[in-house]
């Protein structure tokens, strides 16, 4: 779960339902963005776990909170439990790459008509926004962090959407780049830092909080270094 987007509360909660289902009810569980610790009682090895990889697929986080419910429930034997977590641990992200990078292209242009821009910026939005998510997807592989791979998707976005409109293929530069990095936008890290902090879980809040400030501040510096360059 914690994987896949969900919030560290959410995780911890789940992971003490499902050991008191199955006579554990003195189990502690802490959880931070970056790893686990867990422990059935007080007197025994606490185990941890470290979380180095994140992503979202929240379809894993649904059928993770719908096998902790009919284990709570007493529909699901322990080794049924176990053998359908890992299944789900083993299924594989749903969409193909290339309509993950179609997805991303289509809602940069959507993203630029909310932002009430005008049908004729619509492809380059596109455009800019699929060939920036395609690099910031790619360049992360290469070089695994996160700043880097979206300050350069931000850099090509901007630099794209200029030439766009320097050429007469564009028209309105702030929109074009507005709708074209909304795909990387971190709402959903937002969304959790906020979730966290509201319920108490304040280390984690700040840490996500922390990790989309960064995101956004290599967003912007992307996109400063092409007008401050061009």
């Amino acid at each position: 779960m914690l994987q896949n987007g969900a919030e560290t509360y959410r995780v911890e909660d789940t992971m003490t339902r499902m050991a008191a289902a199955f006579g554990s009810e003195a189990a502690q569980s802490y959880v931070t963005p970056t790893g686990i610790w867990f422990s059935r009682r007080g007197d025994e090895p606490t185990k941890m776990a470290r979380i180095s990889v994140r992503s979202t697929d929240l379809r894993k986080v649904t059928q993770v909170n719908a096998i902790s419910r009919q284990a709570a429930e007493g529909k699901l034997s322990l080794a049924v439990v176990y053998e359908r977590l890992k299944e789900v641990e083993a299924s594989r992200v749903t969409y193909s790459p290339w309509l993950q990078y179609l997805g991303a292209a289509v809602s940069s242009g959507c993203f630029l008509m909310m932002f009430q821009g005008i049908w004729a910026d619509f492809l380059p939005a596109t455009v800019a926004g699929g060939i920036g998510y395609v690099a910031a997807v790619n360049v992360h592989r290469v070089v695994p962090i996160k700043f880097f791979s979206e300050l350069l998707a931000a850099f090509l976005i901007g630099l794209i959407a200029m030439l766009s409109v320097h050429t007469g293929f564009g028209q309105q530069i702030d929109k074009i780049i507005v709708g074209s990095v909304m795909p990387l936008v971190p709402g959903l890290l937002i969304t959790n830092a906020v979730r966290d902090l509201m319920a108490g879980h304040l280390v984690s809040g700040l840490s996500k909080g922390a990790e989309a400030f960064l995101t956004a501040f290599a967003i912007g510096t992307g996109i400063a270094m092409v007008f401050s360059f061009l």
